[in-house]
């Protein structure tokens, strides 16, 4: 009979290989151009070998609609953002590599405080991260890439206990670009990464003191160092929308109030989502 320690070993041994085997995938799709930023899915494949076993055995993701996704084109991946740090997005990220035959490579947008700090910046672009605004989308695109975008951005993840899962407002940028890039827009929703931290107040001041988006208080942030900033085990489902193409009677110039209506169709086709998979949301400790 195995052994714990064996069928750990197993396991971390299968995903290694699953993830070698995904990676020159990605290799071949993405690794023969320059990459500006400094792309290397060698570092890709490190991280995953350490973020997959928490996908799946801590988070245990789950994610729904994989059909959805185009196949034979570009898109603008479009979510709700959520969990205080933003793992939402290195999970989703993950599961287009690792849950697809022909694996995705996401490239998210990151604040500029991320890339501010010298040794998170260097990981977060090796790993595909780039500063999110619409030069750097507009080269990807042209590029054939697709991106992932928080249209909520810092606010979606400093959002205190009693706004968990209200989305706040969403940016019209990403919809300029899929109007000029004519790619469809690719809605995505998480729920479960709100209850990585199921207790949080956000303190604006000190968040100003420290010149950081947001400083969460919970009960065990900053009373226990960084070990308070372990997220809970919650299971997370990732939902995957059919994807909307831009409006053929709008252009990238359009009147912002244009755009809005357009941008609120997507907010709205997310919070639905919110709205019907919440109540079926997995327990904690549920298996």
């Amino acid at each position: 009979m195995a052994s714990v320690s064996d069928l750990i070993e197993g396991y971390l041994s299968d995903n290694k290989e699953k993830i070698h085997k995904q990676c020159k995938i990605l290799r071949n799709k993405y690794g023969k151009e320059r990459d500006p930023w400094g792309l290397n899915i060698d570092t890709i494949e490190n991280c995953l070998n350490f973020i997959y076993p928490l996908y799946d055995k801590y988070f245990r993701v789950n994610i729904h609609g994989l059909e959805n996704i185009p196949t034979q084109r570009n898109f603008i991946a479009v979510a709700n953002h959520s969990g205080q740090i933003p793992i939402d997005g290195a999970l989703i990220i993950s599961g287009l590599i690792m849950k697809l035959k022909d694996p995705i490579l996401l490239r998210g947008m990151g604040e500029r405080f991320m890339f501010q700090l010298p040794f998170l910046a260097k990981l977060v672009s090796e790993t595909g991260t780039i500063l999110g605004d619409r030069k750097n989308c507009r080269y990807l695109l042209e590029r054939n890439h697709s991106i992932l975008v928080f249209p909520e951005g810092v606010k979606g993840i400093t959002k205190s206990t009693d706004e968990f899962y209200q989305l706040q407002k969403f940016t019209n940028g990403f919809y300029r670009l899929a109007l000029e890039q004519d790619v469809p827009v690719l809605p995505i929703t998480v729920i479960g990464a709100e209850e990585f931290y199921p207790y949080v107040y956000h303190s604006d001041k000190l968040a100003e003191l420290l010149n950081v988006p947001g400083f969460p208080i919970t009960p065990l942030f900053p009373w226990f160092g960084l070990l308070g900033l372990l997220p809970a085990p919650s299971p997370v489902d990732i939902y995957i929308g059919k994807p909307i193409n831009p409006n053929k009677k709008l252009s990238k110039d359009s009147p912002t109030k244009d755009l809005k209506k357009e941008v609120e169709k997507i907010k709205k086709a997310i919070a639905k989502t919110i709205e019907k998979k919440l109540p079926k949301k997995r327990k904690m400790f549920e298996f």
